[in-house]
């Protein structure tokens, strides 16, 4: 990554294949394939990049929020070479660079209504500047991505659960099941979501069966449940751009890349829609680098004492 913005070279080392057997990711099985790997993605990258790794000047790794036995692998491989180097290391947290990839491909004004969409997390947010994130919404159950694989995983599916759901629902018929909008109690935020109770109801998708003129197939149910998993999340997002008065809105993560879920919000009246590219929705080392930058090139620097954390701390409700 050179300046922030370019992009020099990147390698991805996925796993996906490791994990299918699962639906999901298995802690142990992630560690180990770090430990594997990460040399090689190192070599691989510094090779594509035509630079020798004298000519380095930064280190960037992610730190939090994650597994921590993955986490802990790439920590101490970026201290090491950070101290074999003699440069600089800085952590970053995984959030923040998910909300920072769109920055890549264009420039974003300050302050936008961020919105991330992963397998861990959903997290609806009023973004100041790249460092000053207040959230103002996020699910109090399941993340959108977990509700996807695990839908996905009850009907045989695969994995990743969101793409095998996208993929069928391209061929089915929102309109066929009528699952329920959640109700969220009392005392809960009013941009917050939740997603178990739509789980249960595609769970036992018979009791939501619409009428005899649509068909029972498995490419409806994936469309219904994505449209009323998708329209529970956008009604909050435009909900929230309208209280914070933010006409920019900025999605990230690997749930940003669902079809219906970019479609709709891009038609949403009156907003500034901006979406990373596919490849940078899904977990990749140019958003952390890049997010790097912004603190190394502050003077912002995290010490070799660096540790990781399997979640976010310090990030403040904006939404009293």
């Amino acid at each position: 990554m050179a300046d922030g913005k370019q992009l020099i070279s990147q390698v991805v080392a996925t796993q996906i294949e490791y994990h299918r057997p699962y639906n999901g990711v298995v802690p142990e099985i992630a560690s180990r394939k770090h430990t594997e790997w990460i040399q090689n993605v190192y070599q691989r990258c510094l090779e594509q990049s035509g630079l020798q790794a004298a000519e380095i000047d930064g280190i960037a790794v992610t730190c939090r929020p994650g597994l921590v036995g993955s986490l802990l692998v790439g920590v101490s491989f970026a201290k090491g070479l950070a101290y074999a180097l003699e440069v600089q290391l800085v952590g970053v947290d995984h959030i923040l660079a998910h909300l920072y990839a769109p920055h890549l491909e264009r420039q974003i004004a300050y302050p936008f209504l961020g919105v991330l969409l992963s397998g861990g997390h959903t997290v609806i947010a009023r973004v100041d500047a790249f460092d000053e994130v207040e959230v103002v919404g996020a699910s109090i159950d399941d993340a959108v991505g977990e509700a996807f694989d695990k839908v996905a995983g009850y009907f045989g599916l695969g994995y990743p659960g969101g793409v095998e759901i996208d993929k069928r629902a391209r061929r089915g018929d929102p309109g066929a099941y009528r699952f329920p909008a959640p109700r969220l109690h009392k005392g809960d935020h009013p941009f917050d979501v939740s997603y178990s109770g739509l789980k249960t109801a595609v769970v036992n998708q018979r009791e939501q069966f619409r009428d005899s003129q649509h068909e029972a197939s498995i490419e409806n149910i994936c469309a219904a449940f994505e449209k009323a998993a998708v329209d529970m999340l956008l009604s909050r997002v435009l909900n929230a751009a309208e209280r914070f008065r933010l006409r920019t809105v900025v999605a990230g993560g690997g749930v940003a890349a669902n079809t219906y879920f970019r479609q709709a919000l891009c038609e949403a009246p009156g907003l500034t829609v901006v979406l990373p590219s596919l490849a940078l929705c899904t977990d990749n080392g140019a958003m952390v680098a890049a997010l790097g930058y912004e603190y190394l090139s502050r003077g912002r620097f995290s010490g070799l004492d660096l540790d990781v954390s399997a979640r976010t701390p310090g990030f403040r409700r904006a939404y009293p």
